[in-house]
């Protein structure tokens, strides 16, 4: 596996999602990751992408959303960087899958997605940057 890392940055914007995957589909192939395994990191980035779009800004100003990608022994990190509004994904509440649909809330099934598809998910604060680290174990039999 290329011990090499793979950064780029994308705009605030809703279409920077076709950039997105296929950076990632780009960088998956080249480690040699599954279809499967692409598909969920995507669909993982996908969420937190449109979130970090949808709520994470309090202007209307053109922001920088910055990926990095690295492998890391039987790992993936990646680390999504934002000058967004201060949001911890890991201490929201695991939402109750037991109601019907009627009666749940909006909200919380994209970070519990984002939970359950990634190995290690980690947030900090640095400063005004808000830095989310999403591991995910690419030996596994479905990943590599």
């Amino acid at each position: 596996m290329p011990k090499k890392k793979h950064s780029f940055e994308l705009k605030s914007k809703i279409s920077e999602l076709d950039t997105l995957c296929h950076e990632m589909e780009k960088f998956g192939r080249s480690l040699g990751l599954s279809k499967k395994c692409i598909f969920e990191i995507n669909l993982a980035l996908d969420e937190l992408f449109t979130n970090i779009i949808s709520y994470g800004f309090a202007d209307e100003k053109e922001h920088s959303i910055k990926i990095t990608i690295t492998p890391q022994n039987d790992m993936l990190c990646l680390c999504i960087e934002d000058d967004g509004l201060p949001f911890n994904p890991v201490d929201v509440e695991e939402p109750d899958l037991k109601r019907t649909i009627e009666d749940c809330k909006i909200g919380g099934l994209g970070i519990h997605l984002i939970k359950n598809l990634m190995d290690e998910v980690c947030y900090e604060r640095c400063g005004r940057i808000n830095k989310l680290t999403l591991k995910k174990n690419i030996t596994a039999t479905d990943c590599g």
